[in-house]
């Protein structure tokens, strides 16, 4: 397998599981030693770091988690906090309302 290849499946690894990745996993997914993973995610954070990317790679317990930099924290949440808020019309929020305050006027099959 290639270095480069290696990597890449490592970032998609890293990526897609969105939690911590235990070092045996990596390790069954692209058969390498221990060793050798260590060597392969230390070139890629020193990567990150030297391209200034928004991503990092840390290690967490027994594995690796890929996060975003603390120095972006504002700019996301200025972009996630939005996820929490209603999509709801001031209207629909009401009519909402008065169906919570009085269900039974409401019930299909009635």
């Amino acid at each position: 397998m290639k270095l480069e290849q290696a990597k890449g499946i490592i970032e998609a690894i890293l990526f897609a599981a969105g939690r911590e990745v235990k070092m045996q996993e990596l390790m069954s997914a692209l058969e390498l030693s221990s060793e050798e993973i260590i060597t392969l995610i230390e070139a890629m954070k020193q990567e990150y770091q030297k391209e200034n990317r928004g991503l990092q790679i840390v290690n967490v317990a027994e594995g690796y988690q890929l996060c975003t930099k603390q120095e972006y924290y504002e700019y996301l949440y200025a972009i996630l906090d939005k996820r929490n808020k209603p999509n709801l019309s001031q209207a629909a929020l009401e009519t909402l309302a008065i169906i919570a305050y009085n269900p039974r006027n409401y019930k299909s099959g009635d």
